[in-house]
């Protein structure tokens, strides 16, 4: 005897589970392949796929089968499945991103093979269910109509709940392995019930993975991972070196986002480059800057310390990389900071302007969101400066690589006149935008008014800023592939192809 409403219960639940695992399989590939659009897209491509065929397959079983034990032993299996993928997730990312690093497949390529492997299988036995479900449910063939219409609103409805449980609940207060392990979980209680009492072992070993720590995601090489979070939009942690030095990295961990060094706000890398750049355009420190992207405050830190009568606004979306600013980074609350936790364009939109600079260093790397790659985002940055105002944007690329600075140069020259190139590093150049032409000389007559401190800096600015490189398309908010872009870059660079 089938509880009453089980197939309902069941259907329910299993809408739950797969869209619920659906979200956290991308979280869970962030961190080794990022979080751009491409690896969104190899997720949910997957995830329908393996639905198509579930759903193909579970008719057939249900035609063969029509059992309820068999269904909830299914449903079971595919509980146990569920609850292994963050298990044996980090191993195998591990192994799958170097594999393809090696083969120069780039993220496209890893995160499909990814997906397919780790969640595929689980989510094609999980598709079954509905049509299953549905034979076992129709007694006349007259109710056919209104009992499959019912039981797959019902899917649609626990999909939904699943959706935002995953998005707004799970992931930000238990972390991405609990998530899947909590979908795991109530799978396996509504298959134990259809089962019985003696089927209750599995959900209780379900449960017992949850106390498992979680660990770190990703080896931290001679340093030490002091603080890991999924936060509302990524994986963040913090690692620590043996002379104090603390990085912060976001989803890849492939770049660096913030630095802290003991005892000095200069770090010897692009930050820096954000102090001396207004000098290429302007005579006088700025009055006022926006930082979009502020992550943990690096350059906050330096502004506050070497131009302490700049007003800053510190815009960063996730608000959670602020705390870690300031309980590791030593990103004080000071009178002329204000922090933002807001998307950068929304902000910029918002803002009243009269800003002296602006500095764009919002994305993750390698990946820029392409609102903020587009003609119409920088001409809303130049409408948001004051006269003399100038906007800096670090263009990360893999070395020898110059396909993105391209671009951003091209599109940063449609909105304004005169665009130069600050190569700071060997894989990020600061692109500065003006209405006036930035200059060497501009530079060099700024070193008798800039602190000791900074003069090195500057002068090494005026020693590379040069001309933007040509060559590169306008991306507008119609038209920006730029994922495909870096994917392409990051490719041509793996096989050796340099620029």
């Amino acid at each position: 005897m089938r509880p009453p409403r089980l197939l309902e219960v069941l259907v329910f639940c299993v809408g739950i589970s797969t869209l619920g695992a659906e979200i956290a399989a991308a979280r869970l590939m962030a961190p080794f392949f990022g979080a751009s659009t491409i690896v969104w897209a190899n997720t949910i491509a997957i995830v329908l796929v393996a639905l198509s065929i579930g759903y193909w397959f579970g008719g057939r079983l249900a035609d063969r089968h029509p059992s309820l034990r068999a269904l909830c032993l299914l449903v079971l299996a595919a509980s146990v499945l569920l609850g292994l993928v963050p298990l044996v997730a980090d191993p195998f990312l591990s192994w799958s991103l170097e594999a393809f690093d090696s083969y120069s497949l780039g993220a496209f390529a890893g995160s499909l093979f990814g997906v397919l492997t780790l969640v595929a299988l689980p989510v094609l036995m999980l598709g079954t269910v509905s049509p299953w479900a549905i034979r076992l449910k129709l007694l006349r063939v007259e109710d056919s109509g209104e009992v499959a219409g019912r039981m797959y609103a019902i899917s649609t409805v626990g999909s939904l709940l699943g959706t935002f449980l995953a998005a707004l609940l799970l992931i930000p207060l238990v972390g991405t392995q609990r998530t899947f392990l909590a979908f795991a979980l109530l799978l396996a209680l509504v298959a134990a019930v259809g089962l019985g009492a003696r089927w209750v072992f599995v959900p209780l070993a379900v449960a017992a993975l949850m106390a498992l720590p979680t660990g770190t995601v990703k080896a931290a090489g001679d340093g030490r991972v002091i603080e890991e979070a999924d936060t509302q939009y990524q994986y963040a942690r913090v690692v620590e070196y043996p002379d104090g030095e603390r990085h912060l990295e976001l989803n890849e961990g492939q770049a660096i986002h913030s630095v802290y060094e003991p005892g000095s706000v200069l770090t010897g890398g692009v930050w820096d480059g954000y102090l001396v750049t207004p000098f290429s355009v302007r005579r006088d420190p700025p009055g006022r800057i926006a930082i979009l992207g502020n992550g943990a405050g690096t350059t906050a830190r330096a502004y506050a310390k070497y131009f302490p009568s700049t007003l800053i606004d510190g815009v960063e979306i996730d608000g959670e990389l602020h705390d870690i600013g300031r309980r590791l980074f030593g990103l004080r609350d000071r009178p002329q900071l204000r922090l933002y936790t807001e998307d950068a364009r929304p902000f910029l939109r918002r803002s009243r302007g009269g800003y002296d600079a602006i500095f764009v260093d919002a994305y993750r790397q390698p990946y820029i969101p392409f609102y903020l790659a587009t003609r119409e985002f920088f001409s809303l940055a130049r409408s948001r400066l004051a006269p003399g105002g100038v906007l800096t944007v670090n263009a990360g690329h893999p070395e020898g690589n110059d396909d993105l600075e391209k671009v951003l140069a091209a599109t940063m020259g449609a909105a304004f006149p005169f665009v130069a190139r600050y190569p700071i590093e060997d894989e990020n150049t600061l692109l500065v935008a003006a209405d006036t032409r930035p200059s060497r000389d501009a530079l060099l007559r700024s070193l008798p008014r800039l602190p000791a401190d900074v003069r090195p800096v500057a002068a090494r600015a005026a020693g590379l800023l040069g001309p933007a490189l040509p060559g590169g398309t306008v991306y507008t908010d119609d038209r920006a592939p730029v994922e495909w872009l870096i994917d392409a870059s990051i490719v041509d660079y793996a096989a050796g192809g340099g620029g």
